[in-house]
């Protein structure tokens, strides 16, 4: 492909994404099509000649489209938002321009020097501590990582070398797997999957505790829990505190759990995944209350501040456990400015790394942190306004507290009525939810995704849920 080809292509390309998203409401938004379908759309191999451009933009709508779920449509209310926005995409482009592995700080200094610069903006968005940030007093910083579920793992294990070194300290004929076999962490029973799937993935123990009865995980239960283990000659070593759970967006004590985490010596990760985005707005700060006592924080823009996927930063007030965690050093990768700043590859899990923090740089520039803001509280107050929809009907139910942008609710009734409602809904394809259960209670789930979401779409989806709740409680009545 000639520059002047690339031009036309690029050019097809972009006015494609502009009017496949700015009409997106128009597409159902559940896919229709079976396993295998697009086996028979394509040939069975690459074709050995090359092919025009153009026979690939025909085949965008008669091979993908026919099997894409929106997550960018208005009727789109299932798991949580995945950021979208222009200035994302052009970033990416430029990204995927430059093509660099910014594994070390001279593999490619901007890529580098960007994301420190960056995360230490979004810090002061959302008044991390000082200590958290490049910037700061400390030896803190931030690194991007792919997910959340990376962030914790990589957490892990900065906190793991951690507790090693210290008990070696003490125990010196120790050896490291008498020590790793004695380590256990802890998490919410409401906290994501990926918390324990980073146990497993460390090679330790973890506890999943009960929570209240608002399915927060309190400070009493969780020293409770650490003084059983130390009874047993276990020894606690890092805890995850979820701000904004996945099932129902409920919010951890971290102001109770933190001074234990401090005295006890045990590593304090914040899983913020969703609602750390919220955090932008002051009025929704008091939800981080505690910050302070943690050891590493982690949020997603890719989830609700419009930087597509995949952008999660961790910050950390000691970055030196996880660098000695993932420290190999062959001679390829060595450079004379080692040691003066940072070579990312020391701070996660792969070795290569894109340029993601063009993402931010884009973003946070032409939105500007007001517009941001503005987008957050639109999206709560949209909730809010689903909310007093379900409350106004007597058939169904609220089951969590509403503060961001997800609601939980339910008809009055069993989980097997919920069951069939959830299926009649999504079998529709009007709109999509998921559902979510806690200590038995099977209930719906809808989360406000799209940016492109206005009260008239909120209103469709209510009309949308209800014409499937009266068609499902008719047919019940008609078999009695």
């Amino acid at each position: 492909m000639d520059p002047n080809e690339f031009k036309d292509f690029s050019k097809e390309m972009t006015d494609f994404i502009v009017q496949y998203l700015e009409n997106i409401r128009e597409r159902r938004v559940l896919p229709i099509v079976q396993p295998g379908y697009m086996k028979p759309l394509v040939p069975d191999e690459a074709p050995q000649y090359p092919e025009a451009w153009q026979n690939i933009m025909n085949d965008i709508e008669r091979v993908i489209m026919p099997g894409v779920t929106h997550w960018h449509s208005p009727k789109f209310h299932a798991y949580f938002p995945t950021g979208q926005s222009y200035p994302a995409i052009v970033a990416d482009m430029l990204s995927g321009a430059i093509a660099c592995i910014g594994f070390t700080w001279i593999a490619s200094p901007a890529c580098t020097e960007l994301e420190v610069i960056m995360l230490d903006w979004l810090g002061k968005m959302i008044e991390l501590p000082k200590e958290f940030l490049a910037c700061g007093d400390g030896n803190g910083g931030g690194v991007i990582q792919g997910t959340a579920s990376e962030a914790t793992l990589v957490a892990l294990l900065g906190a793991k070398v951690k507790k090693i070194k210290q008990i070696k300290e003490l125990h010196s004929e120790w050896t490291d797997n008498e020590i790793v076999g004695k380590l256990v962490a802890y998490g919410s029973l409401q906290a994501h999957s990926s918390v324990e799937r980073a146990g497993l993935l460390g090679g330790i123990q973890f506890r999943l505790l009960e929570t209240d009865g608002k399915h927060r995980l309190r400070g009493e239960t969780f020293a409770t829990a650490i003084r059983v283990d130390k009874e047993q000659g276990l020894i606690p070593f890092y805890v995850v505190v979820t701000l904004g759970t996945t099932s129902s967006c409920t919010f951890d004590r971290l102001d109770e759990i933190g001074p234990i985490c401090n005295s006890e010596k045990i590593w304090l990760h914040v899983d913020a995944a969703y609602a750390g985005s919220a955090f932008i707005c002051p009025e929704f700060r008091y939800l981080m209350n505690g910050i302070e006592r943690a050891d590493s924080f982690n949020f997603n823009p890719h989830k609700w501040m419009l930087v597509n996927f995949d952008c999660s930063p961790l910050w950390l007030k000691e970055p030196t456990y996880i660098i000695n965690a993932f420290n190999v050093d062959p001679l390829y990768l060595k450079h004379d400015l080692q040691g003066c700043v940072p070579d990312y590859r020391h701070w996660q899990i792969p070795l290569g790394r894109r340029f993601r923090a063009l993402k931010l740089w884009f973003v946070l520039r032409l939105y500007g942190i007001e517009n941001l803001q503005k987008y957050i509280r639109i999206h709560v107050a949209l909730a809010h306004e689903f909310e007093e929809m379900v409350l106004s009907d007597p058939r169904f139910e609220i089951v969590e507290e509403v503060i961001l942008g997800l609601v939980c609710f339910r008809l009055k009734g069993t989980n097997e009525l919920n069951e069939a409602l959830l299926k009649r809904i999504n079998g529709a394809g009007n709109i999509h939810l998921v559902p979510s259960k806690i200590q038995s209670n099977f209930f719906l789930r809808l989360a406000i995704c799209s940016r492109f979401t206005e009260s008239k779409d909120i209103e469709y989806s209510w009309k949308e849920i209800k014409l499937r709740a009266e068609e499902l409680l008719d047919g019940q009545s008609l078999s009695k």
